[in-house]
C-alpha cells in the first residue's frame, strides 16, 4: 500500500509545477539540435545519465546523512553549486517549496514545516531534489524506492514535453518510455549508492540548449 501512495504522490496531476518545464527539450528543437527520433533517443539517453549521475547520490545522502546538521547544510551548499542554469535554478527553489507544501497537507505527523523552517534559518535554498527525498524519508518511504520513482518522473516529463510539443504522438512516446525502463536498472545500480560527492554532471550539452532557452521568441514551456 506505501508503493500505491508513492505512485499518487508523483502522479503529474499533482500541483508540484514540474509539467512547465522542458529542461531544455523546447530550445534543442527549435534550434535544430534535436531534428531526429534517433537524435531524441541519444538526448533521451544523455539526459537520464546525467538525472541519475547527479540526484541519486544527492539522495542517498539525504538518506544517510544526519538530518537538520552541518553536514546537511553542507550537502545543500553543494547541490545548489551545481545549477548553473538560472531558469532551472529557480525553477528547483520554487518545486522544493510547493513539494513540500503538498506533503505537508498530506503528511501533517511528519512535521515537515520544520525542514523549511531550518533551510530558512540557514540560509540555504531548499532545491526539489533534496525537498523531496527529505520529506519522503520522514514519510517513511524507502530510499530505493523514491530512487526508482525519480527517473520515472525525469523520464515522464521529458516524453510528455516532446508529445506536447508535437514532435512525437502519444502512443510512439509511451512506446518509448517503456523501453527506457530497462536502462533503470543499470543506472540504479551504478549511482544509486554513491555520496554527494561522487555527484557528476555528464551531459553539458543539456545546460547550453536550456540557457538557449531564453531566445525563444515564443515558447510552450518556461524555462
Amino acid at each position: 500500500m506505501q508503493f500505491v501512495r508513492l505512485l499518487h504522490l508523483i502522479d503529474s496531476a499533482l500541483p508540484t509545477g514540474s509539467f512547465a518545464y522542458s529542461y531544455g527539450l523546447e530550445s534543442s528543437l527549435t534550434f535544430g539540435l534535436v531534428k531526429t527520433p534517433g537524435e531524441f533517443r541519444q538526448h533521451l539517453y544523455a539526459y537520464m545519465q546525467q538525472a541519475a549521475s547527479l540526484e541519486l547520490p544527492f539522495m542517498h545522502s539525504c538518506f544517510t546523512l544526519p538530518e537538520l546538521g552541518p553536514e546537511l547544510r553542507q550537502l545543500a551548499e553543494e547541490y545548489d553549486a551545481q545549477l548553473l542554469v538560472p531558469a532551472l535554478h529557480r525553477a528547483s527553489i520554487t518545486q522544493g517549496k510547493t513539494w513540500l507544501k503538498l506533503l505537508a497537507s498530506f503528511y501533517p505527523a511528519a512535521h515537515l514545516p520544520e525542514l523549511s523552517a531550518w533551510f530558512a534559518v540557514q540560509q540555504v535554498p531548499l532545491h526539489f531534489t533534496i525537498s523531496f527525498t527529505l520529506a519522503l524519508k520522514r514519510a517513511g518511504f524507502a530510499l530505493a524506492d523514491l530512487q526508482a520513482v525519480y527517473l520515472h518522473m525525469a523520464l515522464r516529463d521529458q516524453l510528455s514535453a516532446a508529445i506536447r510539443l508535437g514532435f512525437m504522438g502519444p502512443l510512439e512516446g509511451h512506446r518509448l518510455q517503456h523501453d527506457f525502463y530497462a536502462v533503470f536498472e543499470h543506472l540504479l545500480a551504478e549511482h544509486g549508492s554513491k555520496y554527494y560527492h561522487e555527484a557528476t554532471r555528464s551531459a553539458f550539452l543539456l545546460d547550453a540548449t536550456q540557457v538557449l532557452h531564453e531566445d525563444i521568441y515564443s515558447k510552450l514551456f518556461q524555462n
